[in-house]
C-alpha cells in the first residue's frame, strides 16, 4: 500500500487566499448593502412623499457598510489562514519526524 505523500505547506498562497477571500465578501456585502440601502430610501420617498435621494443610499450607508465589512473580513482571514499555516506545519513536522 502506498504511502501518502504530504506536501509542506507554502505561506506564499496566504496573501492570494486572503486577498480573494476580502474582495469576494467585500463586492457581496456593497451588494446587499446597497440594495438594502435603496429599498429602504425608496420606502422612506414614497412614505414621506420626496424624491427618492438615491445618492444617499451607495455613499453614506453601502460604501462605508462595504469598507467595514473589508477591514474585518482581511483581519479575520489573515489570523485563520495564520493559524492555519502554523498548524499545517507544525503537523508536517510531526509526521516528518515519525
Amino acid at each position: 500500500m502506498p504511502e501518502a505523500i504530504s506536501s509542506r505547506p507554502r505561506w506564499i498562497a496566504i496573501p492570494f487566499r486572503v486577498l480573494l477571500m476580502t474582495s469576494l465578501l467585500t463586492l457581496l456585502a456593497f451588494a446587499v448593502a446597497l440594495l438594502l440601502s435603496i429599498l429602504g430610501t425608496i420606502v422612506y420617498s414614497q412614505v414621506e412623499h420626496v424624491a427618492p435621494n438615491l445618492p444617499f443610499a451607495y455613499r453614506h450607508v453601502a460604501f462605508p457598510f462595504a469598507i467595514s465589512v473589508g477591514i474585518i473580513v482581511l483581519t479575520l482571514s489573515l489570523v485563520m489562514e495564520i493559524r492555519h499555516y502554523r498548524h499545517r506545519k507544525t503537523l508536517a513536522g510531526i509526521e516528518r519526524a515519525s
